[in-house]
This record gives C-alpha cells, sequence and structure tokens, in this order.
C-alpha cells in the first residue's frame, strides 16, 4: 500500500508486486487522526505486506515537505508495525502524464 502524502490530503494506492502494477485506492483528508483512522480501515481491510510512502526530492535538494513526510512514514510504522519504505518520486508526476498522454487520455479528465 502506498501514499503520497499533501497537507490537505493522503493519496492511496494498492500495488502488486509479482504484477508491476498498482492503481489509486483513496484519497483521504489529511487533517487529524482521522486520516491516521481511514488508513487502519484501510490496512485492516487490505492487509499490505509493506507500507510505501513517495519522498518528494527537489531538483536543488531538500524538498519543503521532507520532514513532514518522513514524520508521517514514522506514524504509519509506528502505529500499524509495517516496514514503511520511502521511494524517491522526483519524477513520478510527469511519468504519469507521459504514460497518460501516450494511452491517449486527456490530462484535464485525468485530474
Amino acid at each position: 500500500m502506498a501514499f503520497d502524502f499533501g497537507l490537505k490530503r493522503v493519496g492511496v494506492a494498492v500495488g502488486e508486486r509479482a504484477l508491476g502494477s498498482a492503481r489509486p485506492l483513496a484519497i483521504l483528508d489529511a487533517g487529524g487522526n482521522g486520516c491516521l483512522d481511514a488508513i487502519a480501515a484501510l490496512v485492516a481491510e487490505w492487509r499490505p505486506a509493506q507500507l510505501v510512502v513517495g519522498l518528494p526530492v527537489a531538483e536543488s535538494g531538500a524538498h519543503p515537505l521532507a520532514a513532514r513526510i518522513e514524520r508521517f512514514a514514522r506514524e504509519l510504522s509506528n502505529r500499524f508495525g509495517l516496514e514503511v519504505a520511502r521511494v524517491d518520486e522526483r519524477f513520478s508526476s510527469a511519468e504519469a502524464e507521459d504514460r497518460l498522454r501516450a494511452a491517449g487520455g486527456a490530462r484535464r479528465a485525468a485530474r
């Protein structure tokens, strides 16, 4: 189960390592403990083997959200007792847009 942390929302996706695929699962409001409670319900339902948190890395160094995202990753690890991998997502948005464009999708519709 993977997380894209934001100050307003947290995106959640599930993936299958053997198939090398992932799909969006939910978008959660980031405020308060409600987000962690919603994540707890998803973890109980999906029973992931590992959690993944995307780390944005700015071209010039540390991203402004890096410390908050690291704290989020530690909270997940402490609460669920699962390994939490941190993955550099520096170019993931650009890659997703390229794939969408190649598949004939409209950027506006994808949002």
